[in-house]
């Protein structure tokens, strides 16, 4: 049976963070010499190169790549034991990178974070970012999985995937003052400001359709891609605004907006993207087979 050593392991990874034998002889305290051999101990056992050197620069290679998400999550779990052992708490909290898109409403985050709860003792680390930004975060392991209102784009990896977790309708909000909107919905948008999704998303070319489709020419005051910041402007009376209902509910309930009327046949719908790990985390695999 093959053995590895985990100092290698620890010093590999900090050569590759820092792109530098001598910065990481700096950090780690050990001699260049020493942590050169060290890393040439390691790709003996592991029979291949770890790096190649560019412009005076160490970049890793595509095993190299491969072996950094072993080393980190390796690195991970190896602090989590020794807290467990220092604080004496056998039950280690499992931790669940959960990414999350700005324009996910977040309610769907928090019910998403709950149903995780629900399988076991566990932390959870909310991030948030762009399709592209966590679409890479989650390539590089450096999220469990994310939310979104767009699927997969299954073209960057084919271990990737995409869960449905709710289809939610979409109707028009506004502060009391408009309330005189509901009278002759839809067409008494016509002229009215209206605060919508910026145009690279499907609601956003589904509710253009739609006003077209109708004759309706609204007068787009503001877009953007968060939900919250389109509530704050609606509930100031700054315009109208399309919302999934899931995002509004809770303004409704406290009378700070005003469901005018409910779009047919438009909806947004949100999806849990994972993929495939050389590592399953517990606590993610139970929530995306729950979806």
């Amino acid at each position: 049976m093959k053995w590895l050593n985990y100092h290698h392991l620890i010093y590999f990874k900090e050569i590759a963070t820092t792109g530098s034998i001598s910065k990481a002889s700096e950090k780690l305290l050990i001699g260049q010499p020493a942590l050169s051999a060290q890393l040439k101990q390691l790709e003996d056992e592991l029979q291949i190169e770890l790096f190649e050197r560019k412009n005076r620069k160490l970049v890793l290679t595509d095993a190299g790549k491969v072996v950094l998400k072993y080393a980190d999550e390796i690195s991970r779990l190896g602090q989590e034991l020794l807290t467990v052992v220092e604080e004496k708490s056998y039950t280690a909290k499992t931790t669940l990178r959960l990414g999350a898109l700005d324009s996910v409403p977040k309610q769907i985050v928090w019910e998403i974070a709950q149903r995780a709860k629900s399988f076991g003792e566990c932390f959870v680390s909310i991030i948030e970012g762009s399709q592209e930004e966590l679409t890479n975060q989650l390539l590089q392991r450096e999220i469990d999985c994310f939310i979104s209102n767009f699927t997969a784009d299954f073209s960057r990896d084919k271990n990737m995937t995409s869960r449905s977790f709710v289809k939610a309708p979409v109707s028009i909000y506004g502060s009391k003052e408009y309330s005189q909107c509901k009278k002759n919905f839809p067409k008494s948008l016509a002229g009215q400001p209206i605060i919508l999704p910026t145009h690279h998303s499907k609601l956003r070319h589904d509710l253009d359709d739609y006003f077209d489709s109708k004759k309706i020419k609204v007068s787009c005051e503001l877009e953007t891609q968060d939900t919250a910041l389109m509530k704050i402007f609606a509930t100031q009376g700054a315009g109208l605004a399309a919302l999934p209902d899931i995002a509004a509910s809770s303004l409704v309930g406290e009378k700070k907006l005003f469901k005018i009327g409910t779009l047919p046949n438009i909806s947004e719908e949100y999806w849990v993207i994972s993929s495939k790990r050389t590592i399953d985390n517990p606590i993610a695999t139970n929530l995306l087979n729950s979806i």
